[in-house]
């Protein structure tokens, strides 16, 4: 006696295998095209009440630092540090938090590490 399969498995291997091997290929493209948008794509934040402005790319690059003259004391450099940090480091959280917003959305949650 042979054992069957339930219906809809088996019988067709080669067959999903090229259908998923599709699928795969679909969401790569998806993810790359989504990659390079973000790449392109700035991300700006303030501190200090619009004192320090940074904005920085999805490359995790910093594009630009804006300073007013009027927060720059040469007696509290500290400050000035503080807040080019807090500006810089918020610009690069959005940034990181709109990949993996919009990764996830393409990956229907799916952890795929070494992909992104």
């Amino acid at each position: 006696m042979k054992a069957r399969l339930p219906q809809g498995y088996g019988g067709g291997g080669a067959a999903n295998l090229q259908q998923i091997a599709r699928q795969a290929q679909k969401l790569q493209e998806e993810m790359d095209a989504v990659s390079t948008q973000l790449e392109t794509t700035e991300y700006t934040a303030t501190a200090g009440g619009d004192a320090v402005k940074a904005i920085v790319t999805g490359k995790m690059e910093v594009k630009s630092l804006e300073i007013k003259p009027e927060v720059v004391d040469p007696e509290d450099v500290e400050m000035l540090s503080d807040l080019v940090i807090a500006a810089v480091n918020e610009a690069l959280r959005a940034a990181a938090t709109d990949k993996s917003e919009r990764m996830e959305k393409i990956s229907g949650g799916l952890n795929m590490p070494g992909i992104f």
